[in-house]
């Protein structure tokens, strides 16, 4: 079996391929600011004293995490048109993800936030903090560092699953593929395209989430390098009473 690959023939398509990559991008954006913000509002109020409020977020992040996300978008964009609510199929995709991303973010964070030790609540509230500058800087911060890795993860995650949403039209880079190669007929090339663009948009998502990791954690940077200080330190000091060792005579004790 033999097969001659023809990438030359997307090259009239490449503006296609990146305004797909920049919805996907712009639909990734979205779901990312939009979500966290539903997410931290959710796993605050998964701890609040008020019972019915847990249960209004136990109800929301349980409907959404056990209901495909495919079905989700069905709801919003063919469900909602059905009773008279149209929306594009752009809006009905960022509103789906936006929830589904609030929803899987709210566990997250509520996870962090539960690793928090309640002598440091305790504490706080000892020295007379108020109760929001408590939950910022002794709950969610210390939290938000310590679950940084997985929300990220699930913000690529959900750039990936994007995709899903070219079931309902939406020009990101998945109906772009589908568009080329229904007119080109070069299928492998055109999906072999999409898969290194969002190989590529998941690198960059990566080295920006990190980036912003060194901005706004300098505490756990400043930490790293006084463990890594002390560590050589101690190396260099062992090193040293090894020498010495060395150096002494041994002694002889004779009974």
């Amino acid at each position: 079996m033999q097969y001659d690959f023809n990438f030359a023939g997307l090259l009239p398509y490449w503006h296609t391929f990146l305004d797909g990559a920049w919805l996907t991008l712009e639909l990734t954006l979205a779901s990312t600011v939009f979500g966290l913000a539903i997410g931290i509002f959710c796993s605050i109020g998964s701890r609040s004293r008020y019972r019915w409020v847990n249960r209004i977020c136990a109800i929301y992040v349980e409907t959404i995490r056990n209901t495909p996300f495919l079905v989700q978008i069905f709801i919003f964009y063919f469900g909602l048109s059905s009773i008279g609510w149209q929306m594009p199929a752009a809006v009905a995709a960022v509103i789906a993800m936006v929830i589904n991303v609030g929803a899987y973010s709210s566990e997250i964070i509520r996870a962090g936030m539960d690793a928090i030790p309640k002598g440091q609540i305790e504490a706080a509230e000892c020295l007379g903090l108020s109760r929001p500058r408590i939950y910022w800087h002794v709950i969610m911060l210390p939290a938000f560092e310590k679950v940084y890795p997985s929300i990220t993860s699930q913000f690529i995650l959900m750039m990936l699953m994007s995709s899903i949403t070219s079931q309902i039209s939406t020009e990101e880079l998945t109906a772009v593929a589908n568009n080329v190669q229904s007119e080109t007929f070069l299928s492998l090339e055109s999906y072999i395209v999409v898969a290194a663009l969002y190989l590529l948009l998941a690198v960059v998502l990566r080295l920006l989430f990190w980036l912003a990791e060194q901005v706004l954690f300098r505490r756990k940077r400043v930490i790293a390098q006084a463990q890594r200080r002390s560590a050589s330190m101690g190396n260099v000091a062992a090193r040293r009473r090894k020498a010495v060792g060395r150096k002494l005579p041994a002694v002889t004790i004779r009974g």
